[in-house]
């Protein structure tokens, strides 16, 4: 039975898009500015395999011979976020944005949100998640209130004390969120942000989790799944996908716990697909403004990758790619409107330096195809990047 592993470095873009401007990030280039911003990356296993045939980037000299098909690949939803970047990867265009709320949400959101939970809000209007905790961190605990932001991206975040509000009812207020945010109010993503500490002095906990919408089907991970292989989902590709289509979830709360799930699956699993996240350069670093850490973080990844290469059997195929942008040396804090990145390399061949220009669902027609998955219909983008 085949076997294929696609690991998404989380906001690891490769280079605005055509319509970047439109979003109001031209200019950004995530990969390529961090690169100039550390004076040159230092990723030599990344470089090896054939990262610099994907862009012109700064300390990571092009591999005329590298083993891996490089690129970079275009996205067709409208959109930069988790959700549309991960739907697409699988197939599902997102023709037209998810709701953002620059202004906050709205009174039919916020005020069946507070009857149905019994609890009231504070904030309601968009906010970086670690400020907002230190400024209403200190009211929330004092009034048991919600505290509820949203960003530039389609996401209704909840934030809870958990000494305050259990984990089990901040979950379950995510749930009522989800029930309630639909048709005009469908924001991609309802997220549990539990934070514990003192007043000026409080930090996130690794429990966050994540209520998506439901992807449409088919997609690239049902057929998959139709043609008889299973899908292994590690850190939150469960959550992303709502549940669907996963057949076994391991959520993780870092990206070496990430790394670490992916190559145990990778030598004790028989067959099928293991989807992998690493979320840390984007919700560590990117949205942080910290080129340096960003670096940091794809040099953790970069260490451990031969211990990946490692795990793989020959036939195997890894496919290393990217959701969305997050610049970290531009003004803005937020996602950024950017190609994916593209590394595809099959256990046992040599790719000599081949250059992919294609498309985000080149991703999982490739994983579909290699598996053995049923045909996709007419209506489904993608085509094969490499082949068995």
């Amino acid at each position: 039975m085949g076997r294929a592993c696609v690991i998404v470095l989380d906001a690891v873009g490769a280079g605005e898009l055509p319509d970047a401007a439109d979003y109001g990030d031209e200019g950004s280039n995530t990969l390529g500015n961090v690169a100039r911003a550390v004076g040159g990356l230092d990723l030599p296993n990344l470089e090896a395999l054939g990262l610099g045939n994907v862009a012109p980037l700064e300390g990571c000299p092009p591999q005329p011979g590298a083993p891996a098909v490089a690129g970079k690949l275009i996205a067709r939803s409208k959109g930069k976020d988790t959700t549309t970047g991960h739907w697409e990867l699988m197939g599902v265009v997102t023709p037209q944005p998810l709701p953002t709320y620059p202004h906050g949400f709205p009174f039919e959101v916020i005020d069946p949100f507070m009857h149905r939970t019994a609890r009231g809000v504070l904030g309601n209007r968009p906010a970086s998640g670690t400020e907002i905790i230190q400024e209403l961190g200190e009211e929330h605990q004092e009034t048991g209130k919600w505290i509820v932001y949203t960003s530039a991206d389609s996401v209704f975040q909840i934030a809870a004390h958990e000494d305050t509000i259990p984990l089990d009812e901040l979950l379950q207020a995510c749930e009522i969120a989800r029930e309630i945010l639909t048709g005009a109010h469908a924001v991609g993503r309802v997220i549990a942000r539990p934070f514990a500490g003192e007043p000026g002095n409080y930090e996130r906990t690794p429990n966050r989790h994540d209520v998506s919408l439901e992807p449409r089907r088919p997609n690239y991970l049902s057929l998959i799944r139709d043609g008889g292989s299973k899908v292994h989902g590690v850190g939150k590709i469960g959550d992303i996908f709502a549940g669907l289509d996963v057949d076994e979830s391991h959520p993780t709360k870092s990206n070496i716990e990430g790394i670490t799930q992916t190559e145990r699956l990778l030598r004790e699993a028989e067959g099928g697909l293991v989807f992998t996240n690493l979320v840390e350069t984007d919700m560590l670093w990117g949205h942080r403004n910290d080129p340096v850490n960003f670096h940091r973080c794809l040099q953790d990844f970069d260490r451990r990758l031969p211990d990946v290469l490692d795990a793989l059997r020959p036939g195997d195929l890894l496919i290393l790619t990217s959701d969305h942008g997050c610049d970290p040396t531009t003004p803005s804090t937020n996602h950024s409107r950017e190609h994916a990145l593209l590394l595809a390399y099959a256990e046992g061949k040599n790719a000599a330096g081949r250059i992919h220009e294609g498309e985000f669902a080149d991703v999982g027609a490739t994983v579909n195809a290699w598996l053995g998955g049923k045909a996709p219909p007419r209506r489904i983008p993608g085509q094969p990047i490499v082949t068995q």
